[in-house]
């Protein structure tokens, strides 16, 4: 068996190739649109469908895939990617590109659960939040260079050069994991009912929800980040270029900086998320008009902004530990809810506003999910304590038999 490490680092090449896949289509949406002779609205469903299958589909496939082995799992859903990819370099109908967007929706929430929790089985337990972070990294990753690389080579290249760059990508992906992931039969295997049963749990749908207004908070301003450049600090197409790579640069060290803190500080870390995207989108709003205060408040808000993952993951994972698998696909299936109701929301405010007042939209979601979280921790502080008194109360009388 090789190394743990690569065995972690060859799933996070396959997280990457899963972003540049599912984002990277956003780069190139007007070449698209240009080829395949449809509106750029029509284009556009390539974005939203893929979400939307995602959101749906997330948990009952991470249930269907728990009955077979993980290097199956994952092997197959990286080679869709990879299939998904050439399909879109191939076609020229954009129904046949549609069709190749959906499939492989359907297995990204598989993929991604499946590699978080092998990269947890892999290493000692006290090892798992740095296991996950790396696989996360891959996230931020392809924010931060696969979605401009793709972009760059269907500008520089062909719409197609782009698509091929992303079937490779993810072809690597795939002999890696034939390669260097061990087998991995489940050892104790759950039914369907043992897994689904993590649900009824108040305390979860608690965590759910604060995962739905983490990302709402995140997404309803960034989902907007070249406009609100653009029309409040009046910023050009290249200076966004610009940023967005710095953007997406600053994600990757803020991914492991939060992975570090959540290993010492888990709770305390992932309380004080909710509020640094508080103050975060106060600073957004306050530097928006002032092109120097805003150049320096970017880079601090894809610092904050790069938490979100590992922090809500490793949230909701504390009330999923009985069901690593399907937890994480909850997290996968309604942190894609969250960004859906963030830029909604975000979209209707800025048809009825100035777009200087979009910050205020993720501060809001902000605090509701810090307020969610407080009401979480309530309820661990306090089930102990009753507990406790029951016990305290109940001892009296077994004491005098």
């Amino acid at each position: 068996m090789k190394p743990a490490s690569l065995t972690i680092a060859t799933l996070a090449l396959g997280v990457f190739g899963i972003i540049t896949t599912e984002m990277g289509i956003v780069g190139v949406l007007p070449q698209v649109s240009a080829e395949l002779d449809v509106a750029p609205a029509t284009a556009g469903l390539l974005v939203g469908v893929f979400a939307l299958v995602i959101a749906l589909t997330g948990p009952f496939m991470t249930l269907l895939a728990s009955r077979f082995d993980r290097k199956t799992v994952l092997a197959t859903s990286i080679a869709v990617f990879a299939a998904s990819n050439a399909g879109y370099a191939l076609t020229t109908r954009f129904d046949v590109m549609l069709a190749f967007r959906i499939v492989p929706a359907v297995f990204h929430p598989v993929f991604f659960s499946v590699a978080l929790a092998t990269a947890a089985r892999l290493v000692p337990a006290r090892d798992a939040t740095r296991a996950t972070t790396r696989v996360f990294a891959g996230v931020t990753v392809g924010f931060a260079l696969g979605v401009p690389l793709t972009s760059y080579l269907a500008e520089h290249l062909s719409l197609q050069a782009a698509f091929w760059f992303g079937a490779a990508i993810n072809l690597i992906a795939f002999l890696g994991i034939l390669r260097f992931l061990p087998t991995l039969p489940e050892a104790r295997r759950q039914s369907y009912g043992d897994q689904v049963g993590v649900l009824r749990s108040g305390r979860m749908w608690l965590s759910i929800l604060s995962v739905v207004l983490i990302f709402a908070a995140m997404f309803s301003v960034y989902g907007y980040f070249a406009e609100y450049l653009g029309e409040v600090t009046g910023l050009d197409g290249s200076w966004v270029s610009g940023l967005l790579l710095v953007f997406g640069l600053v994600m990757i060290l803020g991914n492991f900086a939060f992975g570090a803190l959540l290993r010492r500080h888990p709770i305390r870390t992932a309380l004080a998320y909710p509020a640094l995207c508080l103050a975060v989108f106060v600073l957004v709003y306050a530097t928006g008009p002032h092109t120097t205060a805003m150049l320096v408040a970017v880079p601090i808000w894809a610092a904050i902004h790069s938490g979100g993952l590992i922090v809500s993951q490793t949230w909701l994972g504390r009330d999923a530990r009985a069901a690593p698998e399907f937890g994480n696909s909850l997290f996968i299936s309604f942190s894609n809810l969250g960004i859906t109701a963030g830029t909604t929301t975000a979209g209707r405010l800025l048809a009825t506003t100035d777009t200087h007042q979009l910050p205020w939209t993720g501060a809001a979601f902000a605090a509701a999910a810090l307020a969610t979280m407080l009401v979480r921790t309530t309820l661990d502080r306090r089930l102990p304590a009753r507990a406790h008194r029951i016990a305290t109360s109940a001892s009296p009388a077994t004491s005098s038999r």
